[in-house]
């Protein structure tokens, strides 16, 4: 995982690095087999065999190949697909990256007490 802190020309910093989902995250849909199984039999031989419950957390469309994230103090965005320059471009390269990018939903704004991403 790549990772930049950078200010844009508006003077806010940007902390950006890149997501790239581990492939048992890339799920996009529920994947059912069909098996032919006598009329009245159940296939399978316990009820419920997830080990966590409740279902699997899905992706986005488009967001299975990773996506490049900013955070700043109050503000999320992503960009996808991942440019491949982004760990060496310039600042105002990265900047019209940040500018593309699309908003995402941040969970709480970061406090100056709580640690930075290194």
């Amino acid at each position: 995982m790549g990772y930049r802190i950078f200010r844009d020309s508006a003077g806010t910093e940007w902390q950006t690095w890149d997501v790239v989902p581990r492939l048992a995250e890339r799920r996009v849909s529920d994947r059912r087999m069909t098996v032919s199984v006598a009329p009245g039999m159940e296939r399978r031989r316990v009820e419920d065999r997830r080990i966590r419950q409740g279902g699997r957390p899905t992706l986005t469309s488009g967001l299975g190949g990773g996506w490049l994230c900013f955070e700043a103090l109050l503000e999320k965005r992503r960009l996808c697909p991942i440019p491949d320059d982004w760990e060496r471009c310039p600042t105002p390269r990265l900047e019209e990256y940040c500018r593309a990018a699309t908003p995402a939903l941040r969970i709480r704004p970061i406090t100056s007490d709580q640690p930075t991403r290194r």
